[in-house]
Formats: C-alpha cells, sequence, structure tokens
C-alpha cells in the first residue's frame, strides 16, 4: 500500500512522536541492567568489594574485547554452538512426536509413565560421570547430555499440551466429521503447539547450561572450556568475559525461539503485540 503526497507529513509526525516514546521504552528495559554495570564498575574501584576476585566492568569489558580480536573466543561460541544445537534439534526431533503420541494414546502412556516418572526425575548433571564412562570425553557425550537434559521439558509440555486441549473443542471437531488423523493435524496439534513451543524455549536453556558443565570435563574449546581454563589459571578477566558471552548467547538463543514461536503461532491471541 502506498503513501500519497499528502499523508506522507502525517506519517513523518507520527513516527517522530512515536521515537521519543520508543527511546524511553528502552531506557526503561535496560534501566536495571545498567544500574548493575555501574554499581560492578564502582564497587571494586570503591574497594567495597575485593578487586582481585571482582574486577571492574571496564577490565572484563577490555579482556573480553581483546578475546574477540585474538579470534579465541569465536572458537569456542562456535564449538558450544554446535554441541548445544546439536543436541537440541535431536531433543526435538526424539521428544515432539513421542509426546504427541503419549499424549494421544492413552495405553502408551499408561506403559511408558512409570519409567519416565524416573528418568525425568534423575538430574542431567549427575549422569554425567555415565555419560563419559559409556561414550568418552569426546563430542558424542557432551551432545549426548544435551539431548538427555532438552527431553524432558519438551516431552512433558508436548504430552501436557495435548491432554489439556480443550474436551469440547475436540467434541466439535469430531461431530463435523473428521477423521481421527484430520482431527490431530487441525485441531489438537494447533491447540497444543503453544505449549509445546514452551517446552522448546526452556529445553534452549537446558541445552547451553548443561553444555557448559559438560565442556569442564575434558574439552579443548568451548565457552565452559574457556570459564574453567580462566579461573583454573587465575585470569579472572577472562572468566568473567566467558560467562559475559555465554549469558548474550543464552539470551540471543532464547530471542531466536520467540521469533520462531510467534511465527508459527501466529493465529494465537497475545496480550501484547
Amino acid at each position: 500500500m502506498s503513501v500519497t503526497q499528502e499523508e506522507r507529513p502525517l506519517v513523518a509526525t507520527r513516527s517522530a512522536a512515536a521515537l521519543p516514546e520508543a527511546l524511553a521504552g528502552a531506557a526503561r528495559r535496560s534501566a536495571a541492567v545498567l544500574a548493575f554495570l555501574a554499581f560492578w564498575e564502582i564497587f571494586p574501584r570503591l574497594h567495597l568489594v575485593d578487586a582481585t576476585f571482582l574486577p571492574p566492568f571496564s577490565e572484563v569489558a577490555a579482556a573480553l574485547w581483546q578475546l574477540v580480536l585474538s579470534g579465541e573466543l569465536l572458537q569456542h561460541i562456535v564449538a558450544s554452538a554446535v554441541r548445544a544445537l546439536a543436541g537440541f534439534l535431536i531433543a526435538i526431533v526424539v521428544s515432539v512426536p513421542l509426546g504427541l503420541a503419549i499424549g494421544w494414546y492413552e495405553r502408551l502412556a499408561a506403559m511408558l509413565d512409570p519409567l519416565l516418572e524416573v528418568f525425568r526425575n534423575t538430574a542431567p548433571l549427575a549422569l554425567l560421570p555415565v555419560f563419559v564412562l559409556m561414550l568418552g570425553m569426546g563430542e558424542t557425550s557432551k551432545v549426548a547430555m544435551v539431548v538427555y537434559s532438552c527431553v524432558w521439558p519438551i516431552l512433558l509440555n508436548t504430552v501436557g499440551g495435548v491432554r489439556n486441549v480443550d474436551p469440547l473443542l475436540v467434541k466439535s471437531a469430531r461431530s463435523m466429521g473428521l477423521a481421527p488423523l484430520q482431527l490431530f493435524l487441525r485441531v489438537v496439534l494447533p491447540a497444543a503447539s503453544p505449549t509445546i513451543f514452551t517446552g522448546i524455549r526452556v529445553a534452549g536453556a537446558y541445552s547451553i547450561l548443561v553444555l557448559i558443565a559438560a565442556e569442564m570435563v575434558g574439552a579443548k574449546a568451548g565457552l565452559g572450556y574457556l570459564i574453567n581454563y580462566a579461573q583454573f589459571n587465575f585470569q579472572i578477566t577472562e572468566m568473567y568475559a566467558g560467562i559475559i558471552t555465554l549469558s548474550v548467547l543464552g539470551l540471543l538463543f532464547n530471542h531466536i525461539l520467540v521469533l520462531i514461536e510467534r511465527r508459527l503461532t501466529a493465529w494465537q491471541p497475545r496480550l501484547t503485540d
């Protein structure tokens, strides 16, 4: 839809009026983060905390920039991202179909629920020695740890999403003569998709957190290795630089998942847009 010459001044005025509001909103959202960074910078310099163990933020930022310039940080990011993404995608491929089947077929759920309860209450990090013993200290054990940690939030949310579909919605679809497969694909799956994506987003966070712990054992690259190596060699600024990078990577991953969720569930009404 094109804008006429008469409408252009009005559009420009609205854009100019919206700019201060957008800037004010961005300032409100970032105020807490900026305050935290300010305290991080000031407290060590005023000797309120020991600068040996918590250097000022500016020194950490300088160390982070040096890691960027040397290319070392990119190497660690790529290593961690490949492992996390591989395990995360495998978990989705395994968990979503299995969760849909368990949620839809009651007999299958009755048979598998006891076993699922046992494994879902076993902490992934408690099984790290098992994965290392069975799969070695290479890439396979690390990806397997990510898969295990990501399977459960996706699986349980998928099962819950299918089971919590409005019964009236299902009854109405059946009264219209939909076949079981059509009912599942056109009614149950779309209705359960928001809950499924909630599990996927939780699993996205798990994929990074568990991987970092796994990389602290036997890895030669990755953010977990960087953080552990820097701590062991008392390179405190580099250690905090790795932690900051990990936080930013987690935020970026979550933001990408949110965008995908909004794109695939655009039909769903939202409180805010």
